[in-house]
């Protein structure tokens, strides 16, 4: 067989009985199906037992792992020449295998291939369209759009080779897997190029349990300041890469400063065990110098976070805002 379908899971639900589905129902069949089993108690691993295809192999947990240390997994299981990953609530279009394969006879020198893809709901709705992608992305390019999030970059659907992937250590273990996709996709990438189907091939699903939206903030910081020690290594060991950093780094910081500072102020201050938007804050300055310290980012010459910092120290600001964002749901500072 020529690919493996990689598919982690713990506690299934009903989507994964959507997932599974979408995968064997592909119209190239030359594959395998993997699934890393991590002590569901939900009734997934019963389901996935009562399935009889031969193409499906199940890794089951013998305790229950970390998220990180499940998809770690990854690495020490037999897998095809060519290997993707896919999360338990993401569905596969039935021409993905088809059509990456296409995509790989026309670029075979390529080091990473993704497709275009769709945001659907809990429900399965469309909610949108991802960034439009170029057919071939350079290592400088596609780094540039990680830190300008002008990409859409998700651990589904991205296509490489069991050996690169090895090559590359595996997964990173950042935190809940925050920015590992980025570290690794940016890491398998600099090979060579990232090659793009033009086509959408795959579902890609948002709901309230995702690992993002259920993150807390001082465990996103912890994974950011971990990425930040990995574009301090591409600084030093790449000068085209470093020279991205240096001019859209400061980017990458605005934006989830200003996110976070979003996220905690829609928090209730009796639940944030003495967090404030000023720590935030901070810390950002911190990291600023860190990632550049001949260009430091200065959070506080953006409209949105100082407005975000004057309202956590108001309390009838504070009071107000509470208010609105009971009426308002949509994101006033992202």
């Amino acid at each position: 067989m020529k690919y493996s379908i990689i598919l982690p899971v713990h506690n299934g639900g009903e989507y994964i009985k959507q997932c599974v589905p979408s995968i064997l129902a592909q119209t190239l069949q030359d594959f395998n199906l993997l699934i890393l089993e991590n002590c569901s108690n939900d009734g997934t691993a019963e389901w996935l037992s009562s399935l009889s295809d031969e193409r499906i192999k199940i890794f089951p947990s013998q305790q229950l792992l970390s998220i990180e240390d499940n998809w770690a997994r990854i690495s020490s299981i037999p897998r095809n020449e060519f290997m993707t990953i896919i999360g338990h609530d993401d569905v596969l279009d039935k021409d993905y295998l088809k059509k990456m394969n296409e995509l790989i006879v026309r670029f075979p020198d390529a080091s990473l291939y993704q497709s275009h893809f769709r945001f659907i709901d809990a429900s399965g709705s469309v909610m949108r369209k991802c960034k439009p992608m170029n057919e071939k992305i350079t290592p400088e390019d596609l780094l540039t759009n990680f830190l300008n999030s002008s990409i859409d970059t998700m651990g589904t659907g991205f296509m490489m080779r069991s050996k690169d992937f090895d090559k590359a250590g595996g997964v990173p273990p950042y935190p809940n897997l925050l920015f590992a996709d980025m570290e690794l996709w940016q890491t398998m990438a600099s090979k060579s190029f990232l090659a793009v189907e033009p086509a959408e091939l795959f579902s890609y699903r948002r709901h309230a349990g995702a690992t993002t939206a259920s993150t807390n903030i001082q465990v996103i910081i912890n994974a950011l300041e971990k990425f930040i020690e990995y574009l301090l290594k591409l600084k030093v060991a790449d000068k085209k890469l470093g020279s991205v950093i240096e001019k859209d780094g400061n980017t990458l910081l605005r934006e989830y400063c200003q996110g976070l500072t979003h996220k905690l102020l829609r928090i209730p201050k009796n639940q944030r065990q003495g967090a404030t938007v000023k720590n935030v804050i901070d810390k950002f300055m911190e990291l600023g110098v860190i990632l550049n310290p001949e260009n430091p980012f200065q959070p506080m010459v953006h409209f949105k976070i100082r407005m975000g910092k004057m309202i956590d120290e108001n309390e009838f600001l504070y009071a107000f805002y509470r208010l609105f964002k009971s009426i308002i749901k949509k994101p006033v500072f992202k």
